[in-house]
Order: C-alpha cells, then structure tokens, then sequence
C-alpha cells in the first residue's frame, strides 16, 4: 500500500461475483480494509442493488474511491454515474485505470468481470488505487461534467 487510502468499498453483481471475491482477497493481503456491498453468491441479482449504495457511500465522502464490477461492467459504470459526485470510469486495461484517475478524476472503477482476466483486473486496480488526478487544465474539464 503506497497511499493514504486504507479502505476500499467494493460490489458486483452476479458477472462480477468471482472477480470481486478475487480483488478482495487480494486487497485484503495488501493491507486493505474490504467493505463487500455485495453479491454474495453467484446467483443472479440486479446490479443497481449493490452499485447504488456504494456509489452513494462514495459520493458522501465516506470512501475516496471504489470498485464495482459487473459481467461487462457498462451496467455498474451506469448505475454508478447516476450519483452526483461520482465519476465511475469503465476500464479493461491499465493504461485507461491510470488515465482514468490522472486525466479525469475517476473515483470508482468499473471492470468487466467476464471480459478480462482476475490477474490484468489487479494490476489495474493497484494502478487506479495508486495514481493521482494531475489537475492542471484536467481540473475545469472535469468540474464542467456535472450538470
């Protein structure tokens, strides 16, 4: 762990449940602090029911940054999106979870959970939990996104 950032919330839905028990198992070792929104099964569930209280949890303040992840991870990035304050970026290599926080501000990451593998899904994670918004002329683009 090489920032300040010592909890991370995460949820999934059904597409994303083993990517999601993956990441935390692996954050865990890392010296993270897990919050698991769910699911909790591999059984078939609606997404927004776990997206919505993390994107929520994040948009108050109460975590710096999270992780969803659903089978494509459009439906999650989505539902997240919908939070003022939140800026979910859906992301399958590292260069754009790096670009996602550096350029945009990103504060959740949305992974496809059947698209990419577990491996590439941390290393993209340690590289969105680690780089930081360079602000600059970055700043303006990003304070004119909400409406």
């Amino acid at each position: 762990m090489t920032n300040e950032i010592k909890t991370i919330p995460l949820a999934s839905d059904h597409g994303g449940y083993e990517m999601k028990t993956f990441l935390a198992e692996k954050l865990r070792a890392s010296g993270y602090e897990v919050v698991d929104y769910g699911t909790h099964t591999s059984e078939s569930v609606d997404y927004p029911d776990m997206i919505h209280p993390l994107a929520d949890a994040v948009a108050q303040g109460k975590f710096p940054l999270g992780i969803i992840m659903c089978g494509s991870g459009n439906g999650a990035q989505l539902a997240a999106n919908k939070h003022k304050g939140v800026r979910a970026a859906l992301c399958w290599n590292i260069e754009l979870a790096r670009l996602a926080r550096e350029h945009n501000d990103a504060n959740i990451l949305s992974l496809p959970g059947r698209f990419i593998a577990f491996e590439l899904a941390w290393e993209m994670v340690q590289v969105f939990l680690n780089t930081t918004f360079e602000g600059g002329r970055h700043e303006n683009r990003v304070k004119k996104i909400e409406i």
